[in-house]
């Protein structure tokens, strides 16, 4: 019971980012259809890649704890960008198409890659806590997206803005500080 309680913390702190990026994500106004999909294409994410994770176990830790920080950025650096180019109404359900949606998906469950490292390391039992992963990061992308959008839809244009700043300012997080 104690192990899962962990693991349930640390779905949390793992999905922190899934849900401020995917508030801001949620300000191009995505579609309930591409709500949905997105939420359950990242669960399935943070499911897998502490399992991928976990197989790697000790053997490429040290190189991937260098150069997750810099993929990270890149990825939330293109994500701005494309919500900045794409920030036209008519546009706006372009950014979620399903490269940018398994980009997103892959960019925010790196860490659990990393977490299933550290599993793959101690034994730890990755099953439970995929799941319990994948749930709560569903959960957080899904209202994540769902707030920025009603966000969007009550305040319009300036929401756009906060989105993109948001974006990078997670991106420059990743880049300065990890």
């Amino acid at each position: 019971m104690l192990q899962t309680l962990i693991y349930f913390f640390m779905g949390l702190s793992l999905s922190m980012d899934t849900f401020s990026l995917s508030l801001s994500i949620g300000t191009t106004l995505p579609s309930t259809k591409q709500i949905i999909n997105t939420s359950l294409i990242v669960g399935l994410f943070h499911f897998i890649m502490p399992f991928l994770g976990s197989m790697i176990g000790n053997i490429f830790s040290n190189a991937l704890f260098v150069k997750t920080n810099y993929i990270t950025f890149a990825i939330f650096s293109v994500l701005a960008l494309q919500m900045y180019l794409n920030k036209n109404k008519e546009e706006k359900k372009d950014i979620l198409n399903i490269f940018s949606i398994l980009l997103f998906a892959f960019s925010v469950s790196l860490d659990s890659f990393s977490v299933g490292i550290a599993f793959g390391i101690t034994r730890e039992s990755t099953i439970i806590a995929g799941i319990i992963f994948s749930i709560i990061s569903s959960l957080f992308t899904y209202y994540g997206l769902k707030l920025g959008r009603f966000l969007t839809e009550k305040y319009q244009e300036k929401t756009v803005y906060l989105g993109i700043f948001l974006m990078l300012l997670i991106a420059f997080k990743y880049l300065l500080f990890t």
